[in-house]
């Protein structure tokens, strides 16, 4: 029984589960925001190329 109330009183693994769902978050965000850029630029060289085909 101590046990279990030890290990409900502890709250080092609680903080490390919290820094890896935030390290996740930041990660799923950034892997979108690169996604998105990526799209971009490839919009923008496929527009330069079709100029310089038609030059």
């Amino acid at each position: 029984m101590k046990f279990i109330k030890k290990f409900f009183r502890d709250t080092k693994a609680a903080t490390a589960i919290e820094y890896g769902l935030i390290a996740a978050l930041i990660a799923v965000a950034g892997i979108a925001a690169m996604g998105a850029v990526g799209n971009s630029v490839t919009n923008t060289f496929n527009k330069v190329d079709k100029g310089l085909k038609q030059s």
